[in-house]
């Protein structure tokens, strides 16, 4: 039984990014898998201080926050998700704190070229990037998208990462319009009318790829 570790990283409630979570989570909870999700703006989690006692503790010196839960349900995961909006070209601040806590998964060696970064223990995961943004390039989540490339890959060589990235969403729920509810909104927006009913059956094809990757990544063929 495959589990999963999902962080939904947006400030709204019901916006874009939990429709993209949930399509994914519904098909991994159809392949029966164990989930474990978390709202970031409302998890206890301090700020990583830099006091490098990692190194030698091998965990995260700071226990009195939500971190000793988080971090072990991330280790027990074979699915790690983040979902959220790209603010800035990057995640919100309240995933930013959990990702800073990653530091407690790896040691740290400065080296005289630079600097050294090895895992206590190396993991074999899938990582899931789940974006939604407001730019009609997905360029604007490189940021992320290359920081993501690099946490999978000194976290060990056989982790994958997979990104989806939802493009042209500027209002709650906007994800879920119909082709005539875009057309209204671009024109109140100034965005060109002529693309709405496109990108209505891109975002549903969106959504569809959440599901299709959540039950790719969760299926368990028994046979």
């Amino acid at each position: 039984m495959k589990k999963v570790f999902a962080l939904n990283g947006s400030p709204r409630s019901n916006g874009n990014t939990s429709y993209l979570l949930k399509s994914f989570l519904n098909a991994a909870e159809e392949n029966h898998a164990v989930v474990k999700c978390y709202d970031s703006c409302k998890l206890n989690i301090s700020n990583c201080n830099g006091c490098l006692r990692c190194n030698l503790i091998k965990r995260c010196s700071i226990t009195d926050d939500d971190w000793p839960e988080i971090s072990q349900n991330i280790l027990d995961s074979d699915v790690i998700v983040f979902a959220g909006p790209v603010y800035f070209h990057h995640f919100p601040a309240s995933v930013k704190l959990v990702l800073d806590r990653f530091r407690s998964f790896i040691k740290v060696q400065i080296t005289k070229e630079s600097i050294h970064h090895e895992p206590w223990t190396e993991w074999k995961k899938d990582f899931v990037l789940l974006l939604s943004m407001g730019s009609s390039d997905d360029i604007d989540a490189k940021p992320v998208i290359e920081l993501f490339e690099f946490i999978t890959d000194i976290l060990g060589p056989a982790n994958k990462l997979h990104v989806i990235s939802a493009t042209r969403l500027a209002v709650n729920k906007q994800i879920s319009f119909d082709g005539d509810e875009l057309d209204k909104l671009y024109r109140k927006l100034q965005i060109p009318a002529e693309l709405a009913h496109g990108d209505a059956l891109l975002n549903k094809q969106r959504l569809h790829d959440c599901f299709d990757l959540g039950h790719r990544l969760t299926f368990e063929n028994k046979q």
